[in-house]
């Protein structure tokens, strides 16, 4: 049985975004993607990523409006992984760092994101978690 690695299942080619953009920006962005989360990046490097829930959370609950600065309720703490990095270790990043989506990294350039659903679907397709990550989205 081959190696399962983390290109085998990350989502290619992740919208960037800069962390001036404005969340209205962001969230508009994630809406027309139908994603939930940015890669935030600063003047081109990567500094992090932005979810619809920390906009939400972070931004909105919080005060901020819709043109507050995405780099004000980014998620600051960045793990990463690379492409040809085992499945295994992408679930035990997202264990240690308590988070569901890493950026992956090929060098200084992001190739993919994997989310812990992406690998709920590779690695159990008969669990909760598997059957929620591929439902359609709620309209």
């Amino acid at each position: 049985m081959a190696r399962r690695t983390v290109s085998d299942y990350m989502t290619p080619a992740p919208t960037v975004i800069e962390q001036d953009e404005t969340l209205r920006s962001a969230a508009q962005t994630m809406a027309q993607q139908d994603v939930g989360a940015l890669i935030v990046a600063a003047h081109g490097e990567i500094t992090g990523i932005v979810t619809d829930r920390d906009i939400v959370v972070r931004g909105l609950a919080e005060g901020l409006d819709g043109d507050a600065h995405v780099r004000e309720v980014t998620s600051g703490r960045l793990a990463t992984l690379g492409p040809d990095d085992p499945v295994a270790q992408a679930v035990q990043i997202m264990r240690d760092a308590a988070v569901r989506r890493v950026p992956v990294m090929d060098g200084s350039v992001v190739v993919g994101i994997v989310s812990i659903g992406d690998l709920a679907v590779a690695l159990d397709s008969d669990s909760a978690l598997a059957d929620v990550s591929e439902a359609p989205p709620n309209d």
